[in-house]
């Protein structure tokens, strides 16, 4: 639609008296409450109430918006079906930069309006309110160019100007309201070296990527992931294991977050943008200390940023926040009282075994054990614990610092992850001469860890001799507590699961329908599944002669162990999870 038509059509919807060539503002009014009322959203008594408390400075359609009978979205979808306007939702279009810049930011922020693409005859540009004909006529003037009108929600408008044209402080603000103002918003940052510039100068920057790591930290994010895309900065964030967008700052201040996050580094350069850079900011929100590693990697359209959010406060769970059944619990406790042996705890990348680490060292910490660490890097500083940095820019490695950490006379040994011979050689030495060793393996079950330590060279007699238990994890979302509801199971999840109809007599199954509190996902927080392998003679015998991991698997079943999908089945019964969450997490795992 063109904009001399747009205009002679919304000037008809206006009834004008006399000569004037404007409608007056009472008509406008008028009209627009009969358009309310006409699609039934006010009653005429809403009106009538709102009319009499009319006091001059407000009209009666504001104050019905004001009081929450209508919506600004309404009354503009309204107006825009009587004028015959298409409507478009701002928040789900990604606008391009030369359809942007049609406009300039200050016409834009004072007429209110988005340039959103290109018509056949001209700019296509949203308004909010298609009865401004002042605005319209003006703008077309002012741009010299036929435009077509579409109508868009006031605030989706008010959110594009600020996504599309706003400045830091602007963005910032948009945080603030997401978090709300009830939440404790100081950072403070506790490290960060040299830093270059003037804080004043780029204090809406430096305010705008404080609320972002707020925000991170209020919502449990895992990971920050800045992306630089072609036409948007994108920001998710890793809650439960799962990324989900946020809202993404102007691409235009794309470099600037980059480089104030660089700066809170104290360790990165800001003038490198052709090479991956890695640093750590240590902060403390709301209180509690924060630690964030922070790596870059140059891409085609700028610098993506990951930063992984390290809390320490969460490092510190007993073995019952990790996920443990009494009796898993009762077992893996037993276990870690043993004098000596090595203890592993297997899985993939992002499955919880740094903090199920923390937990057993937090449990057998005690003034009568001398507990020492290898670390890459040290995720928590830990009371009463001799913790020891890897650093191989200095040659100090994994079986360097363990060799070392030997002559220290330690009880307890926790090593981060066996990696190669070397360190699982002195690891299993360790083991066989009186120390307890914790560590980590990236296997897919616990089983497979012992065939993993002999590809890695480790004599079978000698993985006979020294592992104790292995033990699996995965970690799983929980169900919401605040919107979870009793539920059942059908027959694909029953397959699935190995269960049997009959055991739902007793069960509580749940699901969750989604609410503010987990952001409409049903999930809110994580736990552990487990699978607890316990090495008893038979099985050494079985790991001295070479037996297959499918044998080993089948000898552990014989003896008890539950696998990670069994135990997962367990939590599905208790109304921990969901038994999609248990199925998707456990698809490798053969029942």
């Amino acid at each position: 639609m063109t904009h001399l038509r747009v205009i002679n059509s919304l000037a008809a919807l206006v009834p004008l008296s006399g000569t004037q060539s404007r409608p007056p503002v009472q008509a406008k009014e008028d009209y627009v409450l009969k358009v309310l009322e006409d699609t039934g959203l006010v009653t005429r008594s809403q009106i009538e109430a709102a009319k009499s408390r009319f006091n001059g400075t407000t009209n009666a359609v504001d104050l019905l918006i004001s009081e929450g009978v209508v919506s600004e979205a309404d009354v503009s979808r309204s107006l825009a079906a009587q004028a015959e306007m298409d409507w478009v939702d701002l928040s789900k279009k990604i606008i391009p930069p030369e359809v942007i810049n049609q406009i300039r930011a200050g016409d834009a922020r004072r007429f209110k309006v988005i340039p959103v693409g290109f018509g056949e005859t001209g700019l296509i540009v949203a308004v909010s309110d298609p009865l401004d004909i002042d605005t319209i006529d003006s703008l077309s003037f002012l741009l010299q160019r036929e435009i077509e009108l579409v109508c868009a929600s006031p605030e989706k408008i008010r959110q594009a100007l600020i996504k599309y044209y706003g400045t830091a402080d602007e963005a910032s603000d948009v945080l603030v309201q997401q978090i709300g103002h009830d939440v404790d918003l100081s950072l403070e940052i506790m490290e960060r070296g040299d830093i270059s510039g003037s804080d004043q100068a780029d204090a809406p920057i430096i305010r705008m990527v404080s609320m972002l790591l707020i925000e991170a930290h209020r919502l449990g994010a895992s990971d920050i992931h800045l992306e630089p895309l072609d036409k948007k900065f994108r920001v998710r964030f890793r809650i439960d294991g799962v990324l989900q967008e946020m809202q993404a700052p102007p691409k235009r201040l794309q470099s600037a977050i980059v480089s104030r996050l660089k700066i809170m580094t104290g360790s990165m350069s800001i003038a490198e943008k052709r090479l991956p850079q890695d640093g750590r900011i240590q902060v403390r929100i709301a209180q509690k200390p924060i630690d964030l590693r922070v790596s870059t990697i140059p891409t085609n359209h700028g610098e993506s940023v990951v930063m992984r959010v390290l809390d320490k406060s969460s490092l510190m769970l007993g073995l019952p926040e990790l996920g443990f059944f009494s009796d898993d619990q009762e077992k893996f406790e037993r276990l870690l009282r043993l004098p000596d042996g090595i203890l592993l705890v297997t899985g993939p990348t992002g499955s919880g075994k740094t903090s199920t680490l923390y937990s057993c060292l937090n449990f057998i910490n005690k003034s009568d054990r001398k507990i020492i660490t290898i670390e890459e890097p040290i995720e928590y500083q830990m009371n009463g614990i001799n913790q020891v940095q890897v650093n191989t820019d200095v040659g100090m490695t994994f079986p360097v610092a363990l060799r070392s950490i030997l002559r220290q006379a330690p009880n307890i040994i926790m090593i981060g992850e066996i990696r190669d011979l070397e360190t699982a050689t002195i690891a299993t030495n360790a083991s066989l001469t009186g120390h307890l060793v914790f560590s980590t393996l990236h296997t897919n079950d616990a089983p497979s860890a012992v065939a993993r330590l002999v590809d890695i060279g480790v004599q079978p007699f000698l993985v006979a001799s020294s592992v104790h238990a292995i033990m699996a994890q995965r970690l799983v979302r929980r169900l919401c507590r605040n919107c979870k509801q009793p539920a059942g199971l059908n027959e694909t999840e029953l397959r699935a699961l190995n269960l049997d109809s009959s055991q739902l007599s007793e069960a509580q199954v749940m699901s969750s329908i989604g609410c503010e509190r987990c952001r409409s996902t049903g999930y809110k927080g994580r736990m552990g599944i487990f699978e607890i392998f316990t090495i008893n003679d038979d099985v050494r015998h079985m790991i001295n002669n070479r037996c297959s991991t499918l044998l080993l698997r089948q000898r552990a079943r014989e003896l008890g162990m539950r696998t990670l999908r069994e135990d997962g089945a367990r939590k599905v019964l208790a109304g921990l999870t969901s038994a999609k969450e248990v199925i998707s997490t456990t698809l490798g795992d053969a029942n």
